[in-house]
């Protein structure tokens, strides 16, 4: 295929978006349906080499690049759109479902640009677009959307002035593996992990993303995070800080998760977890690692849009989020509960799962490195996924007490979105070679040997059996947990407050000292008048310093009031 005839992957999600702001009835949700189908052909589309390189300010700028890292992550992409879109055809909000379909769009801008402009300006697209999912959910999303949006602008600031450097640096706008070995690297890496959600910025997360739309979030959970996966992956590839970042990130994710009681928060948590297990095998960077990280992204935007569909189905049917509200569901929506049990079983990497397939690449990469610390952590790191999401989750939503709730299963649409996904998370556990045949480093590996099954599957008893014996100390209840947002969201605006009333009356004791003043003056000068000083002679030096005196208290009423 020639070049002339490959378009951007991301142009036909982006001229989807710009039809769902004015379409309606069935050409609106041919559209949701059919984008994401042209941007999974085009991204196929793409040839092993750079397209539409021009010239902009001096630099050429690729606005396509194909390799096979693009593909992948460009291929997964392009599913979640059209998953997402499927489950949200219900979705009356036209404003989300052209946002959604702009977001979509700005992850395959970035996964296929060439160079660092053209992916800056798709990395502000995301923010922007996905800023507008959040707030499409309504005036109680506003909040958190803002927040959401100042802590992405941020983000991009770190990440343009270090871009700006590296390119001053460099001279060159290409976008190639780097070292983080100097201030503008450095800043380039902290724009990739704010999106990515490491601590200690990371508490936008489960902040946001639980105040969008059950439809919103399922969006929201598959593009942000792990283009940032993409771009480190592409950027910073053995970047031994990534080890350490994301193995605190697993077991931040684990905590919050298990003392969360909101569905959505849990699965936010578990998105931060699941990240950090992707940054561990960046950081390890060996081939079967970086493969690992890949793949086991591609899992994650499956197991956790389907983890949030099923969630989204159970608010939707009770108008309920919290798991202490929740229970016995199993009666009423078999499809959702089968939906959800295969999604938490993927997640826990249980054997036929996609889980257990990419996973494990990471901990054998570590293995073969000898990274026995990282290694360990993995163990418990897996047992904890297992109790937060295995156990924890789908008891209390689905099992445990009578909640009496009776809802049915979800409009067609969304249970056949569900059973799309889970079937990928099957298939491809179970057929593990139609993912590792594309694999963006070509990685060999074999998952299904004794020890790995065996291991796998004593550590999903054993969190099984954690489960049971601390049920107790588990069970949900209304809670309040403190993040680092507490620092801004709470103490920051305390600070402000003071700070503002310190301002506020140092400017009004200075304005009512000056207009003291004034009114003195003013009187000084009427008995001055009555006198008769201003009609008697004097000087000429005596008139200036009396004419300069006049402007300059002119100048300072002007500048105070």
């Amino acid at each position: 295929m020639t070049a002339s005839l490959i378009l951007p992957p991301a142009l036909a999600l982006f001229l989807g978006a710009a039809i769902l702001t004015i379409a309606r009835g069935w050409l609106r949700s041919a559209v949701m349906l059919l984008a994401p189908l042209a941007a999974l052909g085009l991204v196929w589309m793409v040839p092993d080499a750079s397209w539409g390189v021009g010239g902009y300010l001096g630099y050429d700028l690729v606005l396509v690049r194909g390799d096979r890292l693009s593909r992948w992550f460009g291929t997964i992409f392009a599913i979640m759109a059209f998953a997402g879109g499927l489950f949200a055809l219900n979705q009356e909000n036209r404003l989300e479902t052209a946002a959604a379909q702009a977001y979509a769009g700005g992850a395959l801008g970035v996964v296929f640009a060439g160079d660092v402009l053209s992916l800056f300006a798709f990395w502000e697209v995301m923010a922007l677009a996905s800023t507008a999912v959040i707030w499409s959910a309504g005036p109680e999303a506003r909040p958190a959307g803002l927040r959401y949006l100042v802590m992405h602008l941020f983000g991009g600031v770190l990440l343009m002035t270090g871009l700006a450097g590296e390119v001053q640096a460099t001279g060159s706008v290409a976008f190639t593996a780097m070292v983080p070995d100097t201030p503008a690297r450095w800043l380039i890496l902290a724009g990739f992990l704010i999106n990515a959600g490491a601590p200690p910025l990371s508490a936008w997360l489960p902040d946001a993303y639980p105040k969008a739309s059950y439809t919103g979030m399922v969006m929201l959970s598959a593009f942000t995070t792990k283009t940032a996966v993409f771009v480190l992956l592409r950027g910073f590839p053995g970047a031994e800080v990534l080890i350490w970042v994301g193995l605190f990130m697993v077991f931040y994710g684990i905590v919050y998760a298990l003392l969360a009681d909101d569905m959505r928060r849990i699965l936010s948590f578990s998105i931060i977890n699941q990240v950090g297990v992707m940054l561990t095998g960046i950081g390890v960077g060996t081939t079967l690692a970086l493969d690992g990280a890949a793949s086991h992204a591609f899992a994650s935007v499956l197991y956790t849009a389907l983890m949030l569909m099923a969630a989204g189905a159970v608010i939707r049917g009770t108008g309920r989020a919290r798991l202490s509200e929740l229970g016995g569901l199993f009666r009423s929506m078999p499809i959702t509960t089968a939906c959800g049990l295969i999604g938490v079983m993927t997640i826990s990497g249980l054997p036929l799962t996609v889980g257990f397939v990419t996973k494990a690449m990471i901990g054998s990469a570590a293995a073969k490195e000898n990274l026995a610390l990282v290694w360990y952590l993995m163990i418990p790191a897996a047992a904890g996924v297992a109790l937060y999401a295995g156990c924890r989750f789908s008891w209390f939503v689905f099992f445990q007490r009578d909640s009496g709730l009776r809802p049915p299963d979800p409009p067609w649409n969304m249970r056949l979105a569900m059973v799309f996904v889970a079937a990928l998370c099957l298939l491809l556990g179970m057929v593990p070679d139609l993912l590792y045949a594309h694999l963006p480093y070509a990685s060999i590996y074999n998952p299904y040997d004794g020890a790995h099954v065996v291991s796998q599957m004593q550590i999903v008893v054993f969190a099984a059996l954690a489960f049971v014996l601390m049920i107790g100390v588990l069970r949900p209840s209304a809670t309040i947990t403190l993040d680092t947002d507490w620092l801004y969201r709470r103490f920051g605006l305390t600070v402000w407050r003071l700070t503002s009333q310190a301002i506020w009356t140092v400017w009004y004791l200075t304005s009512l000292a000056t207009w003291t003043l004034t009114v003195q003056a003013l009187t000084e000068l009427r008995l001055a008048v009555r006198e008769g000083f201003l009609s008697e002679r004097h000087g000429s030096s005596t008139m200036a310093i009396f004419a300069v005196g006049m402007l300059v208290f002119y100048l300072a009423v002007l500048l105070i009031f």
